[in-house]
């Protein structure tokens, strides 16, 4: 997810347009070329476990192009038609990432190891394969740290820790990055070692496993993406914790006297729908408790995470069993 990285630390709200695509440009062309770098050493090879690596580079390019797509969609502003914004789009395009990296990335991978078992021994010279791990394990590890640098900005904010972040974030391309940049990491460590062990003991099967350990990774990964994007796709609420301390807040409110239904859906990254429904303090005519909710619906959107806010009197129902 090197690519999405780079993109993502020049996507400020005052980089112009043509900054940003080519920050894209060179970012995607450098994903590319380690995806190249890949497939020409495990042509030379002819090992499994590089081969597996080599189709996860490309799956990546191609995820973190779909990634891109998403961070954009999340972007556009709202407007008449979608007076929420287009945050659920960025779930769709993540979706889309996910599916790849799971039907692709873990097949191929799979079907290169059963493949290798069958095919006669014709072990070669490793250094090239070496040499291109090292290289990718470096840049890799870089951009771990900085999506970690990052991560760790957000929980801070939150009190949270870096991977609690991580799960709990309504930012699908943040995770998809993090769980991205990590599963690449232990699958370059394993197509060396699988690499590495078919060359000492002359053992196929060990080249064969690292294939396939590869492609199990990116399974788990790819099927853990889909379920969360599933997830905020058909209305992800804000945890029970959050939506606590914001009826608290609300009820420290002057004119507010209770709240009597709280409700928070996320429709996008880091953007919330708020629903509301409050007792006001006092006797106030139709217009003032009017210029009150309205006042209340403004308070609550000046929080950089709501998109937007809907208050309304409690019904009498829910008046009576505060009463």
């Amino acid at each position: 997810m090197r690519t999405f990285n780079r993109f993502h630390r020049r996507l400020g709200t005052d980089t112009p347009v043509p900054g940003q695509a080519r920050a894209a440009a060179i970012a995607l062309g450098t994903g590319a070329l380690m995806a190249i770098g890949k497939t020409v050493a495990a042509m030379y090879t002819g090992s499994a476990s590089m081969s597996a690596e080599a189709v996860h580079s490309w799956v990546a390019t191609v995820t973190e192009i779909f990634l891109i797509a998403a961070y954009l969609a999340a972007r556009r502003p709202a407007d008449s038609g979608h007076p929420l914004g287009y945050g659920r789009e960025s779930y769709v395009w993540s979706l889309f990432a996910s599916i790849g990296m799971f039907v692709v990335g873990a097949q191929v991978g799979f079907w290169r190891g059963l493949r290798q078992l069958d095919l006669p021994d014709a072990t070669t010279d490793y250094r090239f394969g070496y040499i291109v791990i090292a290289i990718s394990f470096g840049l890799q590890f870089v951009s771990f740290m900085q999506a970690i640098r990052f991560v760790r900005e957000r929980a801070a904010e939150r009190d949270l820790g870096v991977f609690k972040h991580v799960f709990d974030t309504s930012d699908s391309q943040l995770r998809a990055v993090v769980t991205g940049d990590f599963i690449a990491l232990v699958g370059l460590a394993v197509a060396g070692m699988g690499m590495a062990l078919h060359q000492i003991t002359g053992q196929v099967a060990y080249d064969a496993a690292g294939s396939m350990l590869i492609g199990l990774l990116m399974g788990v990964a790819g099927l853990f993406l889909i379920n969360v994007n599933r997830h905020y796709l058909a209305g992800m609420p804000l945890s029970k914790e959050r939506s606590a301390a914001a009826v608290k807040a609300l009820e420290a409110v002057p004119l507010v006297e209770r709240v009597t239904f709280f409700f928070a859906e996320f429709v996008g990254p880091d953007r919330l729908i708020v629903v509301v429904r409050v007792v006001i303090a006092g006797e106030h005519d139709q217009a003032t408790l009017s210029r009150i909710l309205h006042g209340l619906e403004t308070r609550i959107m000046e929080h950089k995470s709501v998109a937007r806010a809907i208050v309304a009197l409690a019904t009498p129902e829910e008046m009576e069993r505060v009463r």
